[in-house]
């Protein structure tokens, strides 16, 4: 039941056992309800007989504090046992959730978006939230404690009870039989506020090319329909719950009248007491108003499927996972037949070859699409070569947990993300375990002090949400430094210097040239000046290995390589007429 209900609702093994507890706690204050109940019924049977004994009177003094006493009791039981669990488990989902994304290979990421990852996290938890510690816990403790006083009533008068009774399946089954209509409702309606908030998120990154294109009026026409979109689908939703739920309350309500009349009729022939009949009077107008709150709930539990199911997508994910030990031997980079597709289908390498040694620089040169970035980040295990095998060291990587993995790795990217943080901070995000002479050694082998010193605050300067403070070289030079702090056997520079003017690309590629000793360096890049001094240079074209070899054999083979140095040396000379 535990496993079934980790699935179900997307729990944690403690949330399900509190999730049980809840239920049953909201099943004890149920019935403490009743209670009251009971006790009007002996004194309204003793009223009738001529008044209340004295010796009674104790009695029922002491019954009103022990039912207040009960309820006071079972409502504390059940707050904390739904409320407060709710909260705590509310906070295990997230974390769970955002653990599952770190280990969910980077090929899931390119199939969603930002704003849809952050609904997930919070606004769908938020939702479930609400879910657990009012619509899941109270409906069944409802469903259980009405069964508990149906077979009660039952056994007191089954001729009454089945007048009371006849109308909450018939309610229920209304409700029930909607689920498949909300499903819709809640998908659709989900399916547009998403694309209402990529719309939103759209706009605040792009604003500056909008209002450099006078795009502005015309996106946010766009926008707006998106919105009202959000606005229809809510209102259908809204009418679509209240359609099932308000009638499902309407048949609920013809239980008061059937038992009026069956208990008019009995009476009036004789069959039935009129301190049975005031019994259940009393019974069905405590009965049917939880019963209406659970038929609410019972829609909004329904509506959660949604919610679960888009959250289940992450939590049962495939995550990458391997050995949690390094086997390696040296840190040769080996593509042996590697072949490799994204999720659209369309094939990125083919029957991919090469060797990048250990102590060399080996640069990936081509056309763009060719595969280059792919091969960087299929040799760091952002995602899994569909064919042909990858080693570091001999070190099968496919079977190496990728954390541990990429404690071998230094890597620079061309679209670089820096933190809302001081330059420091954020260089030392290479080796948390840093002091600041280490970071300040890296960052001066990556020429930051050239532009972190003239700052206001010098190297403590906040440089606000991804280094907007900064100029792109500045930035990539604080990606760089990470590199150097972090000092890892094995360097992958994408792009690393496409950013920076030829004075500081001299300087860099200088400090390179010193990091790289007894390291295996993997470039990427466009311009053939960049990697003019590497040792080696594997040419993609169309996914393949088209070319390699030393810079001066490719330039005497005259071909792929030989024109592109060609071409760029063309259009280094080209100026303004």
């Amino acid at each position: 039941m535990i496993k079934r209900l980790q699935k179900r609702y997307a729990l944690s093994e403690q949330g399900a056992k509190d999730l049980i507890k809840g239920c049953l706690a909201c099943v004890l204050q149920n019935l403490s309800f009743m209670l009251p109940v009971g006790l009007l019924y002996f004194l309204t049977g003793d009223l009738m007989n001529g008044g209340v004994p004295d010796e009674k009177i104790p009695v029922y003094a002491v019954g009103c504090v022990v039912c207040i006493g009960l309820i006071l009791l079972t409502t504390y039981i059940q707050y904390n046992a739904t409320y407060f669990a709710t909260y705590t488990e509310s906070g295990v989902r997230r974390i769970t959730l955002a653990e599952r994304l770190r280990k969910i290979p980077l090929s899931f990421f390119g199939k969603k978006d930002l704003a849809d990852l952050t609904s997930t996290i919070m606004a769908d938890c938020t939702f479930l939230e609400q879910s657990f510690s009012h619509f899941i816990p109270e409906l069944a403790g409802s469903i259980i404690s009405t069964i508990l006083i149906s077979v009660s009533l039952l056994i007191f008068d089954w001729r009454m009870a089945f007048a009371a009774l006849w109308v909450l399946p018939a309610a229920f089954a209304i409700v029930g039989f909607s689920s498949k209509v909300q499903e819709k409702l809640n998908q659709k309606a989900m399916d547009v506020k998403m694309t209402c908030a990529d719309g939103i998120q759209e706009c605040i990154e792009t604003v500056r090319d909008l209002k450099a294109n006078n795009a502005e009026q015309e996106y946010l026409k766009g926008l707006e329909k998106k919105i009202r979109a959000v606005e229809h689908r809510s209102i259908l939703n809204e009418f679509g719950l209240a359609a099932f739920v308000v009638s499902a309350s309407l048949v609920l309500k013809l239980g008061i009248a059937t038992v009026t009349l069956a208990g008019s009729v009995l009476l009036t022939q004789g069959s039935l007491d009129v301190m049975t009949f005031f019994l259940f009077l009393l019974v069905v107008s405590r009965l049917y108003d939880p019963l209406q709150s659970a038929l609410q709930n019972l829609a909004a539990v329904i509506s959660t499927r949604t919610n679960i199911a888009r959250m289940n997508e992450i939590l049962e994910h495939p995550v990458q996972q391997g050995s949690d030990r390094l086997s390696n031997r040296g840190y040769d980079i080996v593509f042996d037949h590697v072949g490799f597709a994204y999720n659209t289908g369309e094939t990125v390498l083919k029957d991919v070859s090469f060797t990048a040694k250990q102590g060399e620089v080996t640069a990936l040169v081509g056309p763009s699409g060719g595969g280059k970035t792919t091969v960087s980040r299929l040799a760091a295990r952002f995602w899994d070569a569909d064919q042909g095998r990858i080693t570091v060291g001999g070190m099968d990587i496919s079977k190496t947990d990728p954390e541990i993995l990429l404690s071998l790795f230094s890597i620079v990217f061309q679209d670089v993300t820096l933190f809302d943080n001081t330059i420091l901070e954020n260089i030392r995000i290479g080796n948390k375990n840093a002091d600041d002479a280490q970071v300040l050694a890296a960052a001066k082998l990556a020429n930051v002090d050239e532009f972190a010193e003239k700052l206001p605050e010098g190297w403590n300067t906040n440089i606000g949400e991804n280094g907007c403070e900064l100029s792109g070289g500045e930035r990539q030079r604080i990606s760089i430094a990470r590199a150097f702090l972090k000092n890892a056997p094995i360097i992958l520079l994408d792009e690393a210097t496409a950013s920076l003017d030829v004075e500081n690309e001299t300087l860099i590629q200088t400090a390179l040239s010193r990091l790289i000793a007894d390291k295996t360096v993997l470039v990427i890049a466009h311009r053939m000046r960049t990697v003019a001094g590497a040792d080696k240079i594997v040419v993609l074209s169309d996914g393949m290995v088209a070319e390699e070899g030393t810079p001066e054999k490719l330039k005497e083979k005259n071909g792929l390589y030989a024109h592109m140095v060609k071409l760029q040396t063309e259009s280094q000379n080209w100026k303004l007429v």
